[in-house]
């Protein structure tokens, strides 16, 4: 497979990473109350399902005589512009549609339980690491003791860093002592290079053997210097993977503004260069139903791991079976949209003011269906 080639700026600028990741760390576990998915107090009114009234008819179901295909589950994150959940939404009010042909919701629900999570980390050797390399060790590895201490019975977490290459510190466990106990083995890393591809490619395909619902939190730069894995490669294994939702959290910005004000650590980069690299971040965020995060300011941080946080803990579950029921391997298409039961009028939220509320309606882009065994 051929090798990647970044912009020579982009490698230079990828040696100054570290800085930032004991602030992110301590970010995600300082600011990450676990948010309930609905109290009394909501602040947001959602039209109630009226039982009597007529519903329309649901998509046909297929044929008697076809062969049923797989159940397909979907999470969908509901949020208000600023990015809050929205709670207390009913089966009915969803309307889904795989290739532009509606389907049928079996199943709904809301999902609360615990997670299972990867925390994938940039973590590559830069001069300002070299520069003070105990202080920084020493938030780095507060943060993470911090971070594994708000854990939950039913939270199951794997921390992995990658520079050159991926390096697993913990498979996912719920033992707080055995996440400490890798944690202390952390120590400097060994390349100035990353390879974000390889590392994300090698962590889907981990996920791949692991029942449920995953999460992956990607924290980088979204730069790519050394991976034998192409850009378009990941993107075909991301559509490949079922039941993994990825949420980044771009910091090329912050070291870009840090290298604009000290021109000493090192060379001049473009904002350009960490424009791409966020469009891949995006990405990877936007086709599996996650969320991007591109921090201007180091005050930003605490609110998105934040919504991240409560964003994971509250998804609504949609489950239906295609009526194509074809394992032929293809990508199919989805879409989510909410809407006033018995009506194709966009459903109307409010806010406890009484002023309607603009939302998002957040889910994976698609899937690739099961391909049948010949």
């Amino acid at each position: 497979m051929p090798e990647i080639h970044m912009p020579t700026a982009v490698r230079a600028a990828c040696r100054h990473r570290f800085r930032w990741l004991p602030l992110l760390l301590f970010c995600l576990a300082a600011f990450c109350p676990v948010a309930p998915a609905q109290s009394g107090g909501s602040p947001y009114a959602v039209p109630k399902v009226d039982p009597n009234r007529q519903q329309p008819a649901p998509p046909p179901a297929p044929a008697p005589n076809s062969t049923e295909g797989p159940m397909v589950s979907l999470d969908a994150m509901v949020l208000s512009k600023d990015g809050e959940f929205i709670p207390g939404l009913q089966k009915e009010q969803f309307r889904l549609w795989e290739d532009n042909v509606e389907q049928p919701i079996q199943s709904f629900g809301l999902t609360k339980a615990g997670y299972t999570a990867v925390l994938l980390v940039e973590f590559a050797s830069t001069p300002a690491f070299q520069a003070s390399r105990r202080q920084l060790l020493y938030d780095a590895l507060r943060a993470s003791y911090a971070f594994t201490g708000q854990m939950e019975k039913d939270d199951y977490v794997s921390v992995i860093s990658y520079d050159a290459k991926p390096s697993v510190l913990v498979d996912f466990t719920s033992d707080k002592q055995a996440i400490y106990s890798a944690l202390d083995g952390l120590r400097m890393p060994g390349s100035s290079d990353t390879s974000l591809y390889d590392a994300l490619y090698d962590t889907l395909d981990r996920l791949d053997r692991v029942e449920g619902r995953k999460e992956v939190i990607l924290i980088g730069s979204g730069a790519d210097t050394l991976s034998k894995i192409t850009f378009d490669q990941l993107l075909k294994k991301i559509q490949d993977t079922r039941n993994v939702t990825i949420y980044t959290i771009s910091t090329g910005y912050l070291s870009w503004q840090t290298m604009e004000a000290h021109p000493a650590l090192g060379a001049s980069i473009q904002s350009t260069d960490f424009g791409q690299a966020d469009k891949q971040m995006s990405a990877f965020a936007r086709m599996t139903g996650g969320r991007w995060f591109s921090p201007r300011f180091e005050a930003e941080l605490p609110e998105d791991f934040r919504k991240i946080d409560s964003t994971v803990r509250n998804q609504y579950t949609l489950g239906y079976r295609p009526t194509n029921p074809k394992l032929d391997g293809s990508y199919r298409r989805l879409k989510v949209q909410l809407v006033q039961p018995g009506t194709d009028k966009p459903l109307v939220v409010k806010n406890e003011k009484g002023k309607e509320v603009k939302y998002q309606v957040l889910t994976r882009e698609g899937y690739t269906a099961k391909q049948a065994v010949e």
